[in-house]
């Protein structure tokens, strides 16, 4: 019995290891922040692609002070003056190039590919801020955006299979 003990104490970490079993790590985590663009310029509601008002240009400095502490690998945005504005004072304080991504194709596999295992900032649209989510989650989860939301921050986690998001505002 003493034999029978030792043996499988001596081959199980093996036979275990033989398994394949595989346990991601921490760094295989993916973090996608996803914020629609600051207060945009309302003047000419025939100008279909405004820039910031004051008030939208002072919040999107703000935002890169909300992530002065997180590590960006990349900042994407629609190739909107709004979005373009929103992005710039993070990417820049990353050092960061934006990177374009299309709005008809959101969590695209090319995009998938890219942001593998990487945290993220995303900065889109009341319409696809939240549509992006829910293509990431997989489900129809969460409606538009109030056109006067200009502060919600959504938190999407991917770990292996596991998804999760946290909606914060941030005023």
């Amino acid at each position: 019995m003493k034999k029978t003990l030792l043996v499988l104490l001596i081959f199980l970490p093996f036979a275990l290891m033989a398994q394949d079993i595989e346990i991601p790590s921490a760094t295989e985590a993916t973090t996608i922040y996803l914020i629609r663009h600051c207060e945009k310029d309302r003047s000419d509601v025939s100008n279909k692609n405004p820039e910031l008002t004051r008030k939208g240009y002072f919040r999107a400095e703000s935002w890169a002070k909300v992530f002065s502490k997180v590590d960006l690998d990349a900042v994407y945005s629609t190739n909107y003056n709004r979005t373009l504005m929103t992005a710039s004072p993070t990417a820049s304080s990353k050092e960061l190039q934006i990177q374009m991504y299309n709005p008809d194709e959101l969590f695209s596999d090319q995009f998938k590919e890219e942001t593998a295992g990487k945290t993220v900032l995303v900065v889109g649209h009341s319409n696809t801020t939240p549509a992006f989510v829910n293509a990431i989650i997989g489900e129809d989860k969460f409606p538009d955006m109030s056109d006067n939301d200009n502060s919600s921050l959504y938190v999407v986690t991917i770990y292996g299979e596991q998804k999760s998001v946290q909606i914060l505002s941030i005023n």
